[in-house]
């Protein structure tokens, strides 16, 4: 259902407004690119920064702009159980085609916490459900086992964004879970060992920048061309690790800027990618051949 390759979209600003147009121009190229679909109002898109209008807002214009020339799975998670129950019925009544949840960070709840807590939202809603693992940014690890357990109650999670960066975990998900949920990378430069051990595709934040480069490496390991697909892959692998200079989506959206797409502005307590790391990231963008 969920395979291949998603953009994280980036939120594009203008003077502490969203930036419609820019949007639109962002899109265009997803679509041109390839991918299999976005993913609005993620971590990269600065979903915790957004009010509930703009939130509501930018996934309707979202689903407009896509105008079901590829799949919408929008973010809707948030640490507040009521909370993502209403994002997610609003997106659902939008016309995604699926919603992300990441782990309710900050509360800190155990294991049974969280399968009550998704449990909860998939259930007030139709629409197939991501779920989303990573401990990095929420403090709490969504285990293997827990997931196993939580789509025995629940049929429509069938997904899960794994962004833990433990390979070993998450091949113990597709060991415990099988073909019941399809892993996607959370990590853009785990793309290709994520493919090796049985992973269908990445939600990417490259991809913003460079879908199609992000889409071949996909589309090469699917079809059997691993030497093409390695090679792809460890091209990319240096604009992968610039994309972390900073705090995602800092650093792309200075790429986003410099190539002419949409404003690098953020929002507090996000600040502008700072002058040395713009340096070093306009440098690996120009080795890797991005036009500017």
């Amino acid at each position: 259902m969920f395979e291949g390759v998603f953009t994280a979209l980036v939120t594009p600003f203008k003077n502490g407004k969203i930036d419609y147009d820019s949007l639109e121009k962002i899109i265009e190229h997803q679509i041109k690119g390839g991918v299999d679909g976005v993913v609005p109002m993620g971590t990269t898109g600065e979903s915790p920064t957004v009010s509930y209008e703009e939130h509501e807002e930018f996934i309707i214009r979202v689903v407009k702009m896509v105008n079901k020339k590829i799949k919408i799975i929008a973010g809707t998670g948030s640490n507040s159980t009521d909370e993502a129950i209403y994002l997610s019925k609003a997106a659902q009544d939008a016309g995604v085609d699926g919603v992300l949840l990441v782990n309710p960070y900050y509360n800190k709840p155990p294991q049974r916490g969280l399968i009550a807590h998704f449990e909860q939202i998939a259930k007030s809603i139709s629409i197939p459900v991501v779920l989303y693992n990573i401990p990095g940014r929420t403090g709490i690890n969504f285990l293997p086992e827990s997931v196993a357990e939580l789509i025995k109650r629940v049929p429509n999670i069938v997904a899960m964004k794994e962004a833990s960066g433990d390979i070993a975990q998450m091949m113990n998900l597709i060991e415990l879970c099988g073909d019941r949920i399809t892993l996607l990378s959370g990590d853009d430069n785990l793309l290709l060992p994520l493919l090796g051990i049985g992973g269908k595709g990445i939600i990417s934040v490259l991809s913003n920048l460079l879908p199609a480069d992000v889409k071949a490496v996909v589309t090469n390991f699917n079809t059997g061309n691993f030497e093409e697909a390695k090679k792809r892959f460890y091209k990319l692998l240096p604009l992968c690790r610039a994309m972390f200079y900073e705090t995602n989506p800092i650093p792309i959206k200075a790429a986003m800027e410099m190539a002419g797409f949409c404003s690098s502005e953020v929002r507090l307590p996000l600040v502008p990618l700072s002058d040395d790391n713009r340096k070093k990231l306009k440098d690996a963008l120009i080795a890797y051949g991005v036009k500017l």
